[in-house]
Formats: structure tokens, sequence, C-alpha cells
């Protein structure tokens, strides 16, 4: 009996061991520089909006920050996913990275929400310029049969992170109060950030041939090069691609109209206090933690297309109940956005990879990251301005409404990829 057992624990281990093989190189070193960020990161994003209120803003004024910044996000990804396919991945995910980290003093030490807006725009620019590389390594990194796993798995480690980063920054603000306890936790992330910089430079191997050398004065030069080639690349993909960034585009431009106002709302609308905000907020990354794994093995097993959808319509039932389910309610909202974000960052990822070949994933995502984050700011300022004038619920509503919406689109009009081969050429590439 005991050697049965022991025979089935080495059999059980075998096979974790052959399923997660793939978590090595570039993809092993993303995923930790990835957990470090994320955790650093949302440490202070529990109370943004609070902070930058307390600060002299306003909600329009907190909406029109986000407005700049993700215009600023929105603005580097054409050159930077064209530089990315052109000169390679490493030189400008590592670089920028770094830029990325520097800019968050100015949140640290912001005498007021002027300079928020100073230091947004600066890590959105130095974010956006990476951003499609990091996505286009991250597809050259992983087999056609794992990607949904794999997407799954980033999900995963980098929620693993960040589910403690809520309970971190209600500690901090109850202990310090919220304004020292927001500039601690940017100095965590300023420093953090740099950690994973260091670790990218370090560790991470190129995954394209190049033959010319990478330039940061070759990002403004080929900005037109880079804005034609990406709506070329676009204009002669598949239907089901158009509909699925179509898709994407639409669920950013709803969940941003909401989700900086989630701790001004459930504060001062739903009288939750501060700290217990913390706490409950702390449901989302549970949620991905337990999710991001199943959900990239069924998305391998079912095809990505109505894990999305269904995502989707979790989404919309998530924002309906923050607004009218009251306090009680609020952790069952806060699940059901775990699951639909964990599903659509898992979904995206792995059919864009899918759809798309590794020489174009560059320009591709650039693409659908301008797009995205266009209307994100759009997002931004829309619900910023229908929270302080209007209602507060409002953008509740909007958001419940474009989710179904996008929901509709995955599931009418995208269908799976057919087939796949860009992973063989990777590999002929690392060995040459």
């Amino acid at each position: 009996m005991v050697e049965k057992d022991v025979f089935a624990m080495k059999s059980l281990s075998m096979r974790i061991k052959g399923e997660l093989a793939f978590i090595r190189g570039n993809y092993a070193v993303l995923v930790l520089s990835w957990l470090i960020m994320d955790f650093a990161i949302e440490v202070p994003a529990t109370y943004y909006a609070l902070y930058v209120i307390g600060l002299g803003a306003t909600e329009t004024i907190v909406g029109i920050v986000g407005l700049c910044y993700f215009l600023a996000l929105a603005s580097m990804q054409f050159p930077g996913g064209y530089v990315a396919d052109r000169f390679g991945r490493k030189w400008i995910i590592c670089t920028m990275t770094f830029g990325v980290a520097l800019s968050y003093l100015f949140y640290a030490l912001a005498p007021s929400w002027h300079f928020i807006l100073v230091g947004a725009m600066l890590a959105a620019i130095f974010n956006s310029t990476y951003q499609p590389a990091l996505m286009a390594m991250i597809a050259d990194s992983l087999p056609p049969d794992r990607r949904g796993t794999g997407f799954g798995i980033v999900s995963l480690i980098s929620n693993i992170s960040t589910t403690p980063a809520p309970i971190v920054a209600a500690y901090l603000c109850s202990t310090f109060g919220l304004m020292s306890g927001m500039r601690i936790s940017y100095g965590l992330v300023v420093t953090l950030f740099l950690l994973a910089a260091i670790l990218r430079t370090l560790y991470l191997k190129e995954t394209v041939k190049v033959s010319e050398k990478p330039s940061l004065a070759e990002l403004w030069r080929s900005y037109p090069t880079a804005v034609r080639e990406s709506l070329t690349v676009f204009k002669r993909s598949s239907r089901s691609l158009t509909f699925l960034i179509l898709a994407a585009v639409m669920c950013g431009f709803g969940s941003s109209a909401v989700f900086p106002y989630l701790p001004v709302y459930a504060v001062r609308e739903l009288l939750i206090e501060e700290a217990l905000w913390g706490l409950m907020l702390a449901a989302v990354p549970a949620t991905t933690v337990a999710l991001s794994i199943p959900v990239g093995r069924l998305m391998d097993k079912v095809g990505k297309k109505m894990p999305l959808a269904i995502a989707c319509v979790l989404l919309a039932a998530s924002m309906w109940l923050f607004a009218d389910g009251g306090a009680p309610l609020v952790i069952v909202s806060l699940v059901l956005m775990g699951a639909g974000s964990v599903t659509i960052h898992t979904g995206l990822g792995s059919l864009i990879a899918d759809l798309v070949p590794m020489r174009d994933r560059g320009k591709v995502n650039a693409f659908l990251n301008f797009s995205s984050l266009s209307f994100m700011a759009l997002g931004n300022l829309v619900g910023g301005f229908l929270y302080e004038h209007l209602s507060p619920r409002l953008p509740f509503y909007l958001a419940t409404l474009i989710s179904l919406l996008a929901a509709l689109l995955v599931a009418l009009f995208v269908k799976e990829a057919e087939g796949v081969r860009d992973y063989v050429e990777h590999h002929s590439i690392l060995q040459q």
C-alpha cells in the first residue's frame, strides 16, 4: 500500500513537471519580474483616487489625470511595437523598465495633484514603449499548445503577489494615515521596480534575430513608418482579430470608467471603512489566483472564444452588483470582477498569439494597446464627469451595458485560430 502511494506521488510529480516544463528562460524571468512589479503597484492602487483627492483634486480631475495617463500610454504603442519587431525585444523592455521605476518618485514626493499628473505621463510613456515588446516576448516563449496555460500562469503568479497588496496598503494607511501611508507605498514601488529592471537586464535573452543596432532615437524617427506598418498588418488580419480587438477596446472603455472610482464609491457611498475596503479588495486577486491555471487549461482544451464571451458577462454582472447590490454584495461583485478579468486577460493574450504570426506580434499588440488605451483615456474622463456631475452610479451602468455588448461581439463574430507554427520558428532562431 505504501509503495503504491509512493508510486502515485512520483507519477503526479512527474506529470506536474511535464505540464509546467515550459516555465523556464525568458518566460520565467518575465513572470518573476511581473510578480515583483504587480505586488508593488497594487499597494498604492488600493487608495489611489483617495490619495489624489487628498492632494486637492476632484473626481473630475482624477478622470483628467487618467485621461492624460492613458493618452500618454497610447502615444508610444506604435513605435514601441515597430522597434520591438525590428531591433528586438530585450533592450527596449529593460531600458524602459528603469524609466517607469524612476517616474514613481513624482507620486511619492507629490505636494499636489499636479505632480501626480507629471509622474503619470512619464510612467505611461516609458511603460507604453515596452509593452508591445513584453507581450511579444511572452508569446515568442510559449509553445502553441501551452499558450492558454502560459498566459493563465502570468495571471496566477502576478495575482499571488497582488493578493496581499491591499492588506499591506490597509496596514500602512491605518498605521501612518492615508497620505503618509501612500507616500511609503510609492517609495516601495520605486524600489521594487528597480529590482525588476535589474533582473530583466541580467537574465533576459533576445528572441528575434536582428542585424541592426538598437537606437532610442529610432523610436521618434520611426513613428510615421510604425503607424503605417501597424495599420497595414491590422488591415490584412482576419475578421476574427478585428472583432476581438473591438471587444477588448469596449471592455477597456467600460472598465476604465469605473475602476478609478471603486474606492471612492465604496467609502463615500457604501460607507465602508477605508481599512475594511483594503481587506475586501483582496477578493479580486484571490479569485484570479484560484482561477488562473484552471481557466488557462480550460482554454487549451475547449478554445478561447466562449470563455471570453462568458467573462464579459461576468464583468457586466460585477459592475451592476457593485452599484446596486449594496455593501453586503460587494464581495460577490469583487469575486466576479476577478473571475472576468483573469479570463479576459488569459483568453485575449493567448488568442492573439494564435491568430497573429510571430513577425507581426509587436505591431498587432501595438495597435491593440493604442486602441484600448485611447478609449480607456476617454473612459476615465467620462466616468469622472458622470460620477461628479450626474450620479455616482452612472459609470457602473455604462460599464455593464458595454461589457454585455462586448460579450455579444465575441460570441457572434470571433472564431478560433486553425493552426500555428511559429513556436518552431522561434526555437530555430534561438539555436542559430
